[in-house]
């Protein structure tokens, strides 16, 4: 069976929940594709905005996202991408 790639989209001050659900998602076999980081105090405008282009063309290339909601949290920036993904016809699971 030919593997998922999955995206992972949340808020990156979940740092230890990404890295968790990388290596779960890995274990089950999917293709991981997730933040390039997680710092960005000190990052320019331009920055964040070639980080956020980045991470759909990362959502483009995936067969569903996984949504990091840590205590139910879901940021403005994390809505923005879930509705991304699913104009495309993603698929959107939510860890919690």
């Amino acid at each position: 069976m030919k593997p998922l790639v999955v995206t992972l989209c949340g808020s990156t001050k979940f740092k230890q929940a990404f890295i968790d659900a990388n290596f779960n998602e890995t274990m089950t076999g999917n293709i991981v594709l997730s933040v390039g980081g997680f710092e960005h105090t000190d990052l320019t405008n331009d920055e964040k905005n070639m980080l956020g282009a980045l991470h759909k063309r990362k959502i483009d290339m995936s067969d569903e996202i996984l949504v990091i909601n840590i205590g139910g949290y879901i940021g403005k920036s994390t809505e923005e991408e879930i509705e991304y993904a699913r104009q495309r016809g993603k698929g959107v699971r939510f860890l919690e």
